[in-house]
């Protein structure tokens, strides 16, 4: 279990690392969508899937990110945080996941030994974390935070919409939100105790 100094630090990854397992993506251009009711109900046929594909070496999958958020407008992918024994372990869940159309896009050694696998249709965005990982604990008390307190979910949706006009990679339109992400984050750790 994370400590909670490990679940507060805001970690980064190494920026000299290339994360791309196939080379960077195509810029495409960024939309945010009104919230869609339907998105929870596509996360628990996704997320059943995964089950299915993986069995044993599913040990949690949950719902994260902006569409696990009801009223926040977002980009239409859902992603879905999925952990297993050991990330790097490709071998114990990547072949059964691209057998149900995953496909391996970002390995991430210094980000928690994350690796990031894409959807096309529907789109999402499954991350992949070990168990002893602080990222998932903190992706479920954003979500949860934002559910609760509609003031920073309104500030979070306008930080995404003024991100949006920056172009470039998705990891540049993240990187235009870190700022109002921390601040949320400062905030819901101090509440809880945790600073």
């Amino acid at each position: 279990m994370p400590t909670t100094e490990e679940i507060t630090r805001h970690h980064d990854p190494d920026p000299d690392e290339d994360p791309w397992v196939l080379g960077p993506p195509v810029p495409e251009a960024i939309r945010i969508a009104p919230y869609d009711p339907g998105w929870p109900a596509r996360y628990e046929r996704l997320a059943a899937a995964i089950r299915a594909a993986l069995g044993d070496a599913v040990l949690d999958v949950e719902h994260v990110g902006s569409t696990s958020v009801p009223g926040l407008a977002a980009k239409d992918v859902v992603d879905i945080s999925l952990t297993v024994a050991d990330p790097r372990d490709e071998d114990a869940y990547v072949p059964a996941l691209e057998g149900i159309g995953y496909v391996l896009t970002i390995r991430e050694p210094s980000f928690h030994e994350h690796r990031m696998l894409r959807l096309a249709d529907p789109r999402v965005n499954l991350h992949v974390y070990g168990p002893d990982c602080p990222e998932p604990i903190r992706l479920r008390m954003f979500r949860d935070w934002l559910r609760g307190h509609p003031e920073d979910r309104e500030r979070y949706e306008a930080a995404k919409r003024a991100a949006v006009p920056g172009g470039g990679h998705v990891m540049d339109y993240n990187a235009r939100k870190q700022d109002v992400i921390r601040e949320i984050y400062d905030r819901l750790f101090r509440a809880a105790g945790m600073l």
